[in-house]
Parts: C-alpha cells; sequence; structure tokens
C-alpha cells in the first residue's frame, strides 16, 4: 500500500498495527477503542442478539489481536478486521442453527452450549445419557478449578448461575467492558487447558 495514497486514519491504524507487534499494549487498546462500536453494531444487525453481538465483539478483535502478524497492508486494516468479525458471526450463526435441532428422546443443545432435556411424561434421558451429561458437567468444572480463583468466579456466575452481565457487573462493581475482557480470557484460558487435555467436553 502506497503510503503517499492513503488516508489519515490508515495511517493511523499502520502505525497502531507496528506498535502492537512491537508489544506496545496500548496500540491493541487504541485499534480496540476505535473499531469497537463499529464491529458490535454489525454483530448486532447479524445476530439480532445484545448478549450475542458483545461476545461476538470481543471474539473478533481476540481473532484478529492473534492472528495480527499475518495482516498485510494491500487492505485496509478495517476491512480485514470486519472480515474477521463477519467470518466468525457467520460460524457462529451456523452452529447456533445446528443446536437448534431437537430430539424427542436426547433433548436439544441450546444456543449457549447447555443441554436442555424435553420432559415428557413416558420418556426422558436414560441412564447413559444421564451419565455422559454428568461428566460433561463435572470435566466442565474440573476445568474450571484450574484456573485463577478471579476467572474461576466469573465462570461460575456467568455460566453455571448464568448471570447476566450486568448483573455480574455490578455485583463485582466492575465496568462492563473490563467484566468482558476479563470473561473472553477466561474462555481462552479453559481452551488452552482442553486442548492440552487432548479432548473435548
Amino acid at each position: 500500500m502506497d503510503q503517499q495514497n492513503i488516508s489519515d486514519s490508515a495511517k493511523r491504524d499502520l502505525d497502531l498495527v507496528d506498535k502492537a507487534l512491537g508489544g506496545d499494549q496500548r496500540a491493541y487498546t487504541k485499534l480496540m477503542a476505535v473499531y469497537r462500536d463499529n464491529i458490535y453494531f454489525m454483530m448486532m444487525k447479524m445476530v439480532m442478539n445484545k448478549d450475542d453481538a458483545d461476545d461476538l465483539t470481543i471474539e473478533a478483535f481476540g481473532k484478529a489481536f492473534k492472528r495480527l502478524d499475518q495482516y498485510r497492508p494491500d487492505y485496509a486494516f478495517s476491512t480485514w478486521l470486519f472480515k474477521i468479525a463477519s467470518n466468525n458471526c457467520i460460524d457462529f450463526l451456523r452452529k447456533k442453527k445446528k443446536s437448534m435441532t431437537i430430539s424427542i428422546d436426547t433433548g436439544s443443545i441450546g444456543a449457549d452450549g447447555e443441554e436442555r432435556s424435553i420432559d415428557f411424561e413416558s420418556e426422558g434421558l436414560n441412564p447413559e445419557e444421564v451419565l455422559m451429561k454428568d461428566q460433561r458437567v463435572e470435566e466442565m468444572h474440573r476445568i474450571v478449578e484450574q484456573l485463577k480463583p478471579k476467572y474461576q468466579y466469573l465462570v461460575q456466575l456467568r455460566y453455571f448461575k448464568e448471570l447476566s452481565y450486568e448483573e455480574i457487573a455490578i455485583e463485582l462493581d466492575l465496568p462492563l467492558g473490563t467484566l468482558k475482557a476479563q470473561l473472553f480470557r477466561a474462555r481462552e484460558l479453559m481452551f488452552e487447558i482442553l486442548k492440552h487435555a487432548g479432548k473435548g467436553i
């Protein structure tokens, strides 16, 4: 990209990317501040759900920052970032659509990843299915216990007690943005634990 023929905003982004790759944490924060609202509104248009849009916005930046060394200035940084966000959201929607498939015998998996049984008087989870569900829950608790205490508590409040972001922010007296960033980090750490364990839940 010819530096003489690019906009001031593109120059600013290139400068921030260079600084971020050089280890300047403030550069990451600035990039997020510049594009967070735009990414969030794009996610909202695609998923029509505030919490999902919040999660997807954080995930988009997480994926982009992980791959920052792969960015090439042949295209604007904003174009590259929006493409990552869009692809991630499309993957989320595909998984969500698939997870909404309901089986009368075994129940369903909701968009939040939790198993939901369908209660009929004559039917329910058979013993094997109950055992498998219990094992998944036990494994999740085992993974969470390997996190630092502050991350453990966040995950427990969000995913076990199913509190909203706002409720957790109030309880812990944390800014909403800080809370979501910490939850994102907690999920990243859980993924790392799962990867090293060599198995999924």
